[in-house]
């Protein structure tokens, strides 16, 4: 399976801190895959780093074969890496539609005098992209929704809605940023199936950062884990369960070294 992305030794620091340290790794096309670690980790500093907003210290970000260095984010976005994040960024007095809408932006070919004087195709566009939002909001279970206020729907559509609308622009990748912090088991376990459908049904690769590890052992097929901005392991997520250095940055050293006795002594 050919490789996605490839990052290579990125390195970001903000004045004498260190938040991602010469990490390295490869996503696969056509994979679901986690970036897990404890709080501060530099998980969302590392997502930032792919998309643009910030600008790597060193290192090497190469994308469907062409560096993404020195792009802006919606630079990034147009090349196919779009993403959601940590803390909902929604446009809340605007309809969940116009939310979606707003998201095929980079996919659009109408300018600003098009858009004024609503021609150039402008109207056959707009119906194309109302069409195509109201799709994407029916994938991801906002079906009937479309007309409702961002800002009043509950928590979770809210979550949904914000990957109805980083699928809008047609990305190759999506990186989702803690998609099921703050929803209940049910909530959680239907966005585990909204993710395996965006690749087998979108055929769009997958990148989670994920706290739940419900949801990252039952879904990932491949695990990167990151402990105060360095990755510390890779692999399966057989294979991260058993790591002990895993273990330790959750656990912290002492309560491994009490775990291990207790499993001697049994």
């Amino acid at each position: 399976m050919a490789n996605l992305l490839e990052v290579n030794d990125l390195l970001k620091t903000f004045g004498g801190l260190t938040a991602v340290k010469n990490v390295s790794l490869v996503v696969p096309q056509g994979s679901i895959s986690a970036i897990i670690g404890p709080n501060g980790a530099g998980k969302t500093t590392f997502f930032n780093l792919l998309t643009g907003i910030y600008k790597p210290d060193n290192g090497s970000v190469n994308f469907a074969g062409r560096s993404l260095l020195g792009l802006r984010p919606d630079q990034v976005c147009k090349a196919g890496m779009s993403r959601t994040f940590q803390n909902i960024r929604l446009f809340p007095g605007m309809s969940a539609l116009e939310n979606v809408m707003v998201g095929m932006h980079p996919r659009l070919n109408i300018n600003m005098v098009f858009t004024i004087l609503r021609v150039g195709g402008f109207a056959k566009q707009e119906v194309h992209v109302r069409e195509k939002a109201s799709d994407l909001l029916r994938f991801v279970g906002l079906g009937g929704k479309g007309d409702e206020v961002a800002r009043n729907l509950p928590y979770g559509d809210q979550r949904r809605l914000e990957i109805a609308r980083a699928l809008a622009s047609d990305p190759k990748l999506i990186l989702l940023d803690e998609p099921t912090a703050g929803m209940n088991p049910q909530e959680s376990e239907a966005a585990m199936g909204l993710f395996r459908r965006i690749r087998d049904e979108k055929g769009v690769t997958v990148v989670l950062i994920e706290h739940d590890m419900k949801v990252v052992m039952g879904i990932s097929e491949y695990i990167s884990v990151l402990d105060y901005g360095e990755k510390i392991a890779a692999g399966s997520p057989a294979e991260i369960r058993a790591n002990p250095r895993v273990v330790e940055a959750y656990l912290g050293r002492r309560a491994t070294e009490e775990a291990n006795k207790n499993a001697t002594r049994a």
